[in-house]
């Protein structure tokens, strides 16, 4: 376990003492940030076949104490401090660590992120704080993490100007407000069983007490994770924070702490019942559409992506609401492979960002020639996180889909609605392919525009670790039913079987002779008499001057008439439960400026009135 303290002290340590290096000193702090993540990795590495354990602070202090002498008000202190080792931690840790050293690679030369101050000093206090809140035994502990990364959070963006200033300001306070009503939930648990070691609580949720707790708890899962309603500063944040900070938190950390909150809280410290389910579900379903039905209208490509990660966690509730070893273990595999693809999506966007100097799909186009491994990698992640096979986006999402189909057997109100929980979930892949045509296709496929002409790939420090991710999506999704869940997953959530003969491998191998045979098709086809020609029109050429831009097709969805009306409202930020609350302070601050009408009488009536409110409480 000292290795487990380990890889949570030494990057706060080392990220503290990063604050006293000068700014001129970027490229020796990367350096040596590279370094922290590659020990935490190995050590990540080597945890993994470690057995289960609970180390507590205290106890460890008491034996101790012989040589020593120690106070036992300290000793009581630190017995809050407890960590614990098991399955679900081991396989969190190891991929916050992997996908950190990636991050912090590519964070090298990404121009973004070096005109963050003290980018890298809050990059490794985030890495740390992240293993404590995934390590930590103690509610309160966690508690402590979980605060801590909302401040990094808030630090990881540049607020260099009004519109990023409020979008990390919007976050610091949706984030801090579910942290708040995390300390509601932790309380009562406290109040009910009068510890707040997770191995030692198990708590139905068959009363109000028990239930509100659940559901505080829940709020700074959804919250972290990005779930409706509480996943508005996402796509904020996204649009307006470097590719690698966007990469690094909302896309992976969060989404793996989120859900690894998300696990905890429903398959151990509460035991849910069938309302709570259908909540799930139905949270799941919503969060899956909404986000992705706001991604397909969206111009801004990082605002895209941000959307995107709000839809691809309803997959993960809709795993765990289902409840069974096949659900569990899909919403962990899918948080882990969203956690890849979406990671990697965001460092594509950061390439094509620092070489084009671009964030709209209207001004891109035709950049698959001038970047061919940034194009390679989004495609992967592209057709990936839209559930296309081999890749493990697919295969994360079938097992979804069975889990629904299996539920269904069930005889509660959320079993019986399988049909809609499975239609829904297959509607969201397909749109979430449509959108991420528009993705693709406005950035790196049609006409490339003449400022591009001399537009040249990254440097390798960028282009290797996307490649590295899109090279996993690939092998989590060949290897998914022969080895991937079996090993890494059925441990966690517990054994089962694939219904029917569906084999990730022999998936890939059908995809792959397919492709085969269509390329032998094409080149044994008569191509040589094909002829390509420009558009003539009244004497003119005018396809060069002229072209149709992708998201150009996509304006349709917003002139639907019940659709309109959605997207009408999200402008408005109706939706938005942020700036519904703002809406409602500012209503509420004006009525109580209207009372003070500056006369005596008034006063002395409101005083009267609060007087006699306080009596009927007392008497009550």
């Amino acid at each position: 376990m000292t290795q487990a303290i380990n890889i949570i002290v030494l990057p706060v340590l080392i990220g503290l003492l990063l604050f006293l290096l000068p700014s001129a000193l970027r490229v020796f702090k990367g350096l040596i940030a590279i370094g922290v993540t590659l020990y935490t990795a190995i050590a990540s590495v080597s945890l993994f076949g470690t057995p289960d354990l609970i180390f507590n602070l205290g106890e460890w202090l008491l034996t101790r104490s012989i040589e020593t002498p120690v106070s036992a008000a300290l000793v009581q202190t630190l017995e809050a401090g407890s960590f614990s080792m098991d399955g679900l931690s081991r396989l969190i840790i190891l991929f916050i660590s992997l996908l950190a050293v990636l991050i912090v690679v590519y964070s090298i030369v990404y121009k973004s992120a070096g005109s963050l101050r003290n980018y890298y000093a809050w990059f490794l206090i985030t890495l740390g704080f992240s293993f404590g809140a995934v390590l930590a035994n103690n509610l309160l502990l966690l508690l402590i993490c979980w605060g801590i990364l909302g401040l990094t959070l808030y630090q990881l963006i540049d607020r260099k100007d009004e519109a990023s200033s409020k979008a990390a300001k919007k976050t610091l306070i949706i984030i801090g407000a579910s942290d708040g009503i995390m300390i509601l939930g932790i309380a009562l648990i406290w109040r009910i069983t009068g510890t707040l070691n997770m191995n030692e609580i198990t708590l139905p949720t068959s009363d109000l007490v028990r239930t509100v707790a659940f559901l505080a708890l829940l709020v700074g899962s959804f919250t972290k994770a990005g779930a409706f309603p509480f996943h508005t500063w996402v796509p904020d944040y996204s649009e307006k924070a470097p590719a690698t900070s966007s990469s690094y938190l909302p896309a992976s950390l969060d989404k793996l702490l989120g859900i690894y909150l998300l696990a905890r809280i429903t398959t151990e410290l509460f035991v849910l019942g069938d309302w709570i389910r259908f909540l799930l579900l139905s949270i799941g379903v919503i969060t899956i559409i909404t986000a992705v039905m706001m991604a397909l209208v969206q111009h801004n490509y990082k605002r895209l992506l941000g959307f995107h990660a709000v839809s691809q966690v309803g997959y993960m509730i809709l795993g765990f609401g289902l409840g069974s070893a096949i659900g569990i273990a899909a919403g962990l595999f899918h948080m882990v492979n969203n956690a890849i693809y979406k990671g990697g999506l965001f460092l594509t966007a950061g390439a094509v960002e620092q070489q084009t100097a671009k964030e709209n799909l209207d001004d891109l186009g035709g950049l698959s020639k001038a970047m061919p491994f940034t194009f390679f990698a989004a495609l992967i992640f592209a057709l990936s996180i839209s559930g296309i096979p081999p890749f493990n986006g697919f295969a994360s999402k079938w097992m979804i889909y069975q889990g629904i189909i299996d539920f269904g057997a069930g005889v509660g109100i959320a079993n019986k609605l399988w049909v809609v929980w499975l239609g829904l979930a297959v509607l969201g892949s397909a749109l979430t392919l449509a959108s991420f045509v528009k993705f693709i296709g406005g950035i790196f496929l049609g006409r490339r525009q003449k400022v591009f002409n001399n537009l040249g790939e990254v440097s390798p420090l960028m282009w290797v670790p996307m490649v590295i991710l899109s090279l996993a999506c690939v092998g989590l999704g060949v290897f998914a039913t022969s080895y991937i869940v079996p090993e890494l997953f059925m441990p966690v959530a517990g054994a089962f079987e694939f219904t029917g003969t569906w084999s990730s491998a022999t998936v890939s191998l059908l995809v792959l002779v397919s492709i085969v045979l269509g390329i032998l098709i094409y080149y044994l086809g008569n191509t040589k008499n094909v002829r390509t020609s420009d558009s003539f029109v009244g004497g003119e050429k005018l396809q060069e001057e002229f072209s149709f831009t992708t998201p150009e097709f996509y304006k349709s969805f917003q002139e639907f008439k019940w659709l309109s009306y959605m997207y009408r409202n999200a402008r408005d930020k109706w939706f938005d439960l942020y700036d519904l609350m703002g809406r409602f302070c500012s209503w509420l601050g004006s009525l109580f400026s209207r009372a003070h009408t500056g006369i005596l009488h008034d006063y002395t009536l409101w005083v009267f009135a609060g007087l006699v409110i306080l009596l009927l409480l007392l008497i009550t």
